[in-house]
């Protein structure tokens, strides 16, 4: 490790040997100060002699009991390791040539301006994620804020927005697994560093996407942070507070969730006047799919009768919905090709409701199975509870299927 030897170690050397008293202490102080004094073209020398010079002066101060010495030379040693910011060590020992007064009020203002930034920073990204999600409560609040202090790490200065960094939520976690797969597989002098580059650079990315041992990275990369959101969504589903708000807010952008069989989300979600469908899935012949979302854990799902169990009202209001959804689209399906591109003669739908975990006195497989035989008198509509989904999409990802 260099050893760092300026101006500011010179003159906080020369505070030492003016504070020793005992005459050991202030000889070992002098060598390592004409050491550092013998530099040549006006620079002060450093190096491993330094480093022993310096220990050697803490030791004998030690031993003659010395011991605000003794605290000096070991900041004198951390500088000079570098442990010991420059800006705190000159602040700490005052090592101007002019006197600035009792506080460096430069310093101190640009410290309190910092702090200040900094805090108005994390209030505005709290205030903004419980803007996002109301029902948060403070531990969920404070994960938000550490997590995105994590992503920090990887920071992004991009070519076209001069000025600005990024921020990319997630990349911290996506990163810290995917350099745990890079040490067990590659042998890399500096992972994280190579784990910066990579994450932060679309280069790089390019480069992995165009290698087959990279491919399996991004993949199993992929795959990582799809199980990260389907364990978010199990989280929500199992709240029976969840509003079907908050469950929609997790689900966008998780198309993959529902199966192979869709290609991503249409934009437009008011297709019909009057009528805002959930979430529009496109499927791959470019047909429309449409998800009705309803509450999870706080529905019940089943009720008794005549010695089975059939679905409750709240089910057939839902399907109800889906079903006047389908109507329209099928009404205006030549102005929704005209204007969207989406084919609505063949669309479907799926009606997301409930969760086992409301009706603990009925068996999770009687539930699925009375909900299954209600729609399969149906053509275009299914009926899933969340932990049904959620567990047909656990399975895929356990295959190591990016769907």
């Amino acid at each position: 490790m260099p050893t760092r030897s300026d101006l500011a170690l010179e003159l906080h050397l020369g505070k030492i040997f003016s504070a020793a008293t005992a005459e050991t202490v202030k000889s070992a102080v002098t060598v390592a100060l004409c050491h550092v004094q013998s530099g040549t073209g006006g620079r002060r020398r450093g190096g491993k002699r330094l480093a022993e010079l310096l220990k050697q002066a803490r030791f004998l101060a030690a031993k003659e009991e010395e011991w605000e010495i003794v605290r000096s030379v070991q900041d004198a040693i951390h500088y000079t390791e570098g442990r010991l910011l420059r800006p705190d060590y000159e602040e700490k020992y005052r090592l101007q040539y002019l006197d600035r007064g009792p506080r460096d009020e430069l310093g101190l203002g640009s410290i309190a301006r910092t702090v200040a930034i900094t805090n108005e920073f994390w209030c505005q990204e709290a205030e903004k994620y419980l803007s996002e999600h109301p029902e948060a409560v403070l531990a969920e609040v404070l994960e938000h804020v550490r997590k995105l202090g994590q992503d920090a790490e990887f920071m992004q200065a991009p070519v076209e927005d001069p000025a600005r960094y990024h921020i990319s939520r997630g990349i911290a976690e996506r990163a810290l697994w995917t350099e745990r797969v890079l040490r067990n597989r590659v042998e890399v002098t500096d992972p994280k560093e190579a784990i910066r580059r990579i994450m932060s650079s679309p280069e790089a990315l390019s480069v992995l996407a165009g290698d087959e041992d990279g491919r399996t990275v991004l993949q199993a990369a992929e795959l990582q942070r799809r199980d990260a959101h389907l364990r978010e969504l199990r989280r929500v589903a199992e709240d029976a507070t969840a509003s079907e708000h908050a469950l929609q807010r997790v689900l966008k952008g998780m198309y993959w969730v529902f199966g192979g069989r869709f290609i991503g989300e249409a934009q437009q979600r008011r297709l019909v006047p009057g009528d805002e469908v959930d979430i529009p899935l496109i499927r791959g012949d470019g047909s429309l799919h449409i998800v009705e979302l309803k509450q999870a854990a706080a529905v019940k799902l089943v009720k008794g009768h005549r010695g089975s169990w059939v679905p409750r009202r709240e089910v057939n209001d839902a399907l109800g919905q889906a079903i006047n959804y389908l109507v329209g689209l099928d009404e205006n399906r030549e102005r929704i090709y005209a204007e969207f591109g989406l084919d609505t003669r063949r669309a479907s739908a799926l009606v997301l409701i409930g969760h086992p975990l409301s009706q603990p006195e009925v068996d999770e497989k009687e539930i699925n199975d009375a909900l299954r035989i209600y729609t399969s008198h149906l053509n275009r509509i299914e009926i899933l509870t969340y932990k049904e989904l959620i567990d047909n999409a656990e399975r895929t990802l356990a295959a190591g299927d990016v769907m």
